[in-house]
């Protein structure tokens, strides 16, 4: 508990403009956001921000210490272009996006330890899922919704791999964030493919996605040279 409140206090700062962003976004846009430039860029200003915190908090790019911000600092740049790609009715662009997003996760999660059978637990409903639906998908979405699918649930496989490995509490609150990014493209999915009309779909939507990319960002806090706070008990 007490290295939560250490990693609280020496991080809180550089996440207030996340946090201001988030309210903005909510405050401003409305319904029908899509299409609009001044909606678009409201939409990608929490994700730049932890760009930013990613940056801000101990960043190199000529620093092996380092490599796992990096992978991330790549991950959210490409979440930020699917953002924009997304809110302008470029969905299988911005899929593409996400898609290279979820990828320079998985390099930043890594693949030690496997722990394959949780991979195999997840791989199997995602499997049902794209079955259900593949009748409603056209054109490079028939192709793309699988290859994305097995790219998301891949990273949260690797998060959750990690998680348990590590057991501290960065890497538990990113698998928590990791399955948070699934909830919210497995909203997206429902209403799209299936036409299943949730309440307040956009508003469930941003709030698990902006979380879960707040969490994914906040692991790299303990990225690079040891912090005075992880030797504290």
């Amino acid at each position: 508990m007490s290295n939560v409140m250490h990693i609280a206090k020496s991080q809180s700062i550089r996440l207030v403009p996340f946090f201001v962003t988030v309210v903005l976004y909510f405050a401003l846009v409305r319904d029908d956001p899509e299409g609009k430039v001044w909606t678009t860029v409201l939409k990608c200003l929490p994700i730049t921000t932890l760009m930013l915190y990613v940056v801000l908090k101990g960043f190199a790019f000529n620093n092996d210490r380092y490599r796992r911000s990096q992978w991330i600092l790549f991950g959210l740049i490409f979440s930020c272009g699917g953002d924009a790609l997304l809110n302008l009715n470029l969905f299988p662009f911005g899929m593409i996006s996400f898609g290279i997003a979820h990828a320079f996760y998985i390099s930043a999660f890594g693949w030690t330890p496997l722990k394959w059978p949780i991979g195999l637990g997840l791989y199997v409903p995602v499997a049902v899922f794209i079955y259900f639906i593949h009748t409603n998908l056209d054109n490079i979405l028939i192709f793309g919704v699988p290859i994305y699918s097995g790219l998301i649930i891949t990273m949260l496989w690797r998060a959750i791999a990690k998680a348990m490995a590590s057991k501290s509490f960065l890497t538990i609150f990113c698998a928590v964030g990791a399955g948070l990014f699934v909830i919210s493209d497995s909203l997206i999915a429902v209403t799209m493919f299936l036409g299943v009309p949730l309440p307040c779909a956009r508003l469930q939507i941003m709030i698990t996605y902006y979380a879960a990319q707040f969490a994914i960002a906040l692991s790299t806090a303990d990225d690079g040279p040891a912090q005075k706070w992880k030797t504290k008990s």
